[in-house]
């Protein structure tokens, strides 16, 4: 994966996770909200920030100390 590509799917990345901040919100203020679809959802924001943080990574050049 080039890094153009990568820059690429950090951005949807981190709409998605932007996305599913709206909707935690969204969820968190309901008043009959669905506690086990608002972990699923949490759970699924924690994962994107893995995903961001990892191809973030992969941008940084390894240096060698």
């Amino acid at each position: 994966m080039d890094e153009a590509e990568i820059i690429r799917q950090i951005g949807e990345l981190r709409q998605e996770h932007r996305d599913l901040d709206s909707a935690i919100d969204a969820l968190a203020f309901a008043p009959a909200s669905d506690q086990l679809q608002l972990a699923r959802l949490k759970k699924r924001k924690l994962a994107l920030k893995d995903q961001i943080a990892a191809l973030e990574d992969q941008l940084i050049p390894d240096i060698i100390a």
